[in-house]
């Protein structure tokens, strides 16, 4: 088989999720697989059938899927799932991206892992090896049969007169419904398998402290996606991870949502403090403002790091608490304040522009907290770094659109603090939009990601691949799926604000929470139901 990532080597073999997914295969006496990424592969095994039986892709970002065709076009596959015979790899991905939903991508996939691999990948390859030697429909219909493996040509959505999703249903008997996302709840996370000096993160070792947050904001993919939070235990989990890679470097990240929020953290911090880890350079993910530490602070400086990452989301407490940000102006401060007593040069800090219900007084409130910050932590460098709002699947915000507002505010925020200072690092308003449109979009989609192949590097590519599949140009649609509709408009999928009893394109696809509840989460924030 081959395992593609749909970037280069240097990114590609930084991804934790990719490193674990290798290498459990690569431990399987009965898989000869091969990794390939967009600027190399390995060398290519040959079995005596020919090529490659399996092509899998793991996607962690949006904006990388449509690299996806690329990767098969390579490879000589057919990029739809309908054309492939029964001499063509089965093609199967994974990954939040694709957890999350995988419709826009589905006519190309012929399987999709949802989830946590630990226990789901062994079990798909499992599937696979019993029904080899199969015509092709018989083996997708067994592996439709794996709890957490979706099978999209299993599946057809069902659209009204004017092009509104209905369902989207199982095709034949025996297919399941829905298909629930598989969660790993051993006492073991992941850690690095592979340490090389052409990673992005050079020759680092990397621990997965966490899985998931309990602090449940209410845009975060990365906490409700992955619900329940999970740690592992200090003496059986974490500390064998850090020795096995400080066998080999000196370089260590500690990773995961919010790595602070381990129950034996400080205990971990005072072990990594010890006189044997003298040269061993000591990095941290993103940390919740509110468990910084002098502790904290003085370790990562005594261990080489020059700065903590914070995320903060919004200097408005208002906006805080619509987003569930349960942080307070204070401890914000704090953070700063023992960031620079333990040695510190820098703080990162990151927040959101156009959030739901935001105002201009709340991106003011931002501005202002940044200098005041500034003032009160003299020495300490400070930047920023803002996103525009992006709507996520199986998230409280998932019903609302971005805010066409969030690229003046951007602007603004850039007005306030550079003057003055303060680094400032905008994501573009502009690819934050494709991020939705990818992020919200049904199978309608698939035919436009084709037809900007050559062109998904360019926002007008883009556009104009929308407007040809959506007027139904012949060369923009050939190959397509027959009987799929045009893309409903542009406006709605990314601005549009989606009523409660909005069909979703993931809602045959089960996450840790149902509908309802998420319905209830986003009620928190006081908003109202736009069908109302």
């Amino acid at each position: 088989m081959v395992l593609a990532f749909p970037s280069t080597y240097a990114v590609g073999i930084t991804s934790l999720g990719y490193q674990v997914v290798w290498a459990t295969l690569a431990r399987r006496a009965d898989v000869d697989v091969r990794r390939l990424f967009t600027d190399r592969g390995d060398s290519p095994h040959r079995h005596r059938g020919g090529g490659a039986e399996l092509f899998g892709l793991s996607l962690s970002w949006e904006l990388d899927g449509p690299v996806l065709l690329d990767l098969l076009e390579d490879e000589r596959i057919p990029i739809w799932s309908h054309q492939r015979g029964d001499h063509d790899p089965i093609v199967f991905g994974g990954g939040p991206v694709l957890t999350a939903n995988p419709e826009p991508l589905a006519p190309f996939l012929d399987a999709v892992l949802l989830g946590d691999g630990e226990l789901l990948l062994p079990a798909f390859m499992d599937a696979v090896q019993a029904c080899r030697g199969q015509p092709r429909a018989e083996r997708l219909r067994n592996l439709a049969r794996v709890e957490g493996v979706y099978v999209p040509s299993l599946y057809a959505p069902r659209y009204s007169g004017d092009g509104t999703l209905l369902a989207i249903e199982p095709t034949e008997a025996g297919i399941p419904d829905q298909i629930s996302k598989q969660t790993w709840r051993g006492n073991t996370l992941s850690h690095s398998t592979v340490i090389t000096p052409e990673a992005a993160w050079p020759s680092i070792h990397m621990v997965e402290v966490v899985r998931s947050c309990p602090e449940l904001c209410r845009f975060c993919l990365a906490s409700y996606l992955t619900l329940p939070f999970r740690t592992p235990s200090l003496e059986d989990g974490l500390i064998p991870a850090v020795e096995v890679g400080l066998a080999a470097t000196q370089r260590l990240g500690l990773l995961g949502a919010s790595v602070t929020q381990h129950p034996q953290f400080a205990d971990l911090l005072t072990w990594l403090d010890g006189d044997r880890f003298e040269g061993v350079r000591l990095s941290v993910s993103s940390v919740r403002a509110a468990t910084v530490t002098p502790q904290l602070g003085r370790i990562l400086a005594k261990r080489g790091s020059k700065s903590l990452t914070i995320a903060f989301e919004s200097g408005s407490e208002r906006m805080r608490e619509v987003v569930n940000k349960k942080l307070a102006t204070e401890e914000i401060f704090a953070a700063a304040r023992y960031a620079r007593e333990g040695g510190l040069s820098g703080l990162k800090l990151y927040g959101m522009a156009g959030l739901p219900s935001e105002e201009e007084a709340d991106i003011e409130a931002t501005a202002s907290l940044l200098l005041d910050l500034k003032k009160a932590t003299p020495g300490l460098r400070l930047s920023l770094g803002v996103s525009t709002f992006v709507p996520k699947a199986h998230t409280p915000f998932q019903w609302d659109g971005v805010r066409p507002e969030a690229e003046q505010r951007l602007k603004l925020l850039a007005k306030r603090l550079k003057p003055r200072g303060i680094e400032l690092r905008p994501e573009s308003y502009g690819w934050s939009v494709i991020q939705a449109l990818l992020s919200r979009s049904d199978r309608r989609l698939a035919p436009v990601i084709a037809a900007c192949r050559g062109a998904h590097t360019s926002l007008g590519g883009w556009k104009k691949a929308y407007r040809a599949v959506q007027s139904g140009e012949a060369e923009a649609i050939a190959a397509a799926p027959p009987g799929l509709p045009p893309p409903p408009t542009w406006e709605g999928v990314v601005h549009g604000r989606w009523g409660e009893h909005t069909v979703l394109p993931w809602q045959h696809l089960k996450g840790p929470l149902d509908t309802t509840t998420l319905w209830r989460h986003r009620n928190g924030a006081g908003m109202a139901d736009p069908d109302r």
